[in-house]
């Protein structure tokens, strides 16, 4: 009897010290769980503090009412601030590099901007007045239409076809001297130039070229810009209907497309300095005849963009071809645009 009572002091006592050890083991994790609450609410408080702080900072105010969920859209709003400031930087070189145009075709009647098919540049001369004159009473609109109000024809073109049509020209060396002088006195009247402020005449033609893209790019925005000598007769509605036709090829580059032997001898008419770069055959790649070409306006900003890296040969219509050696280009050979050959259906003719 004695040895089974105590047996069962033996039982009690070892439950009585179990459930000891569960109860402090149950309070050692609800006293860590109470010290992670409360570290957490501790750690969102001061967050909540420091953005208060924050933006009384930012804003030079003193106590806020402001709640945090308002702060954290405010300074949201604030970053999406700096990232358009950013795409505005960023847009504002595009335009300096000729990327985007800063000036866009007149706005229709119903408000919404028309794009022109073509800017046709003429490259001419000091000295060349003749050539100009037979042009304008050949092919260029001149004059004016007085009714149903006054405008030239070159503007009524301009609106009904969006043709755009200059004479290309650049400055002298010496700067307002009588041949810049005769320029100005001349387009005062005509007002039918495009002047290349930053080109000196003297330069090659290559370069010239170049500056024709780069600034008509960056005063028109056009289908297609067109180079033209001074010495060629253009019908300038067939022009137009052709260039329609290719409205839909974004890398369009149209000519009279040739090749042929490159000049090496410096008495040749057309020598070429650089010809032992064309190979040991001296030929020519594939490239518009510098009569007339035109180029898409996707080229036309690709040489805005590239043009002081871009090589010039000794001839414009070579160096041109040249530049899109390489790209993703559709070369168009177009009969009517060669000028020389009096093929059948030529929009152009030599002089």
């Amino acid at each position: 009897m004695r040895s089974r009572g105590s047996n069962n002091r033996l039982s009690s006592s070892r439950s009585a010290f179990q459930w000891r050890i569960s109860s402090l083991i149950l309070s050692m994790f609800a006293t860590m769980a109470a010290f992670f609450v409360a570290s957490r609410l501790w750690q969102e408080a001061e967050s909540r503090v420091y953005l208060v702080k924050e933006l009384d900072r930012r804003t030079g105010q003193g106590e806020s009412a402001i709640s945090v969920d308002d702060t954290l859209k405010v300074i949201e709003c604030r970053e999406q601030r700096k990232r358009m400031d950013m795409l505005q930087k960023e847009l504002d070189e595009a335009k300096k590099e000729g990327f985007v145009p800063k000036n866009r075709l007149e706005s229709r009647g119903d408000g919404e901007k028309k794009k022109l098919l073509a800017v046709v540049g003429i490259l001419t001369g000091f000295g060349r007045r003749h050539n100009r004159d037979a042009i304008r009473k050949a092919w260029m609109p001149t004059g004016r239409i007085p009714f149903p109000f006054v405008r030239t024809t070159l503007t009524k073109l301009e609106e009904e076809k969006g043709i755009i049509i200059r004479f290309v020209i650049g400055r002298s060396s010496n700067h307002g001297n009588n041949s810049d002088s005769d320029i100005i006195n001349e387009n005062e009247r005509t007002n039918d130039f495009l002047i290349l402020n930053d080109h000196v005449e003297s330069l090659e033609q290559p370069i010239k070229t170049k500056s024709f893209f780069v600034d008509a790019l960056e005063h028109w925005d056009a289908e297609f810009y067109v180079k033209v000598n001074d010495d060629i007769y253009l019908n300038i509605a067939a022009l137009g209907a052709i260039l329609s036709t290719h409205v839909n090829k974004p890398r369009a580059y149209i000519g009279c497309m040739k090749s042929g032997g490159v000049f090496s001898k410096p008495s040749d008419r057309w020598y070429e300095p650089e010809w032992w770069k064309f190979g040991d055959k001296k030929s020519y790649f594939r490239h518009a005849s510098g009569e007339i070409f035109a180029v898409s306006r996707a080229l036309a900003q690709f040489i805005s963009i590239n043009k002081s890296i871009l090589r010039a040969y000794a001839h414009d219509d070579v160096s041109v071809g040249s530049w899109f050696i390489g790209l993703d280009v559709k070369h168009i050979d177009e009969g009517k645009f060669c000028c020389s050959s009096w093929s059948s259906g030529a929009i152009c003719a030599a002089s």
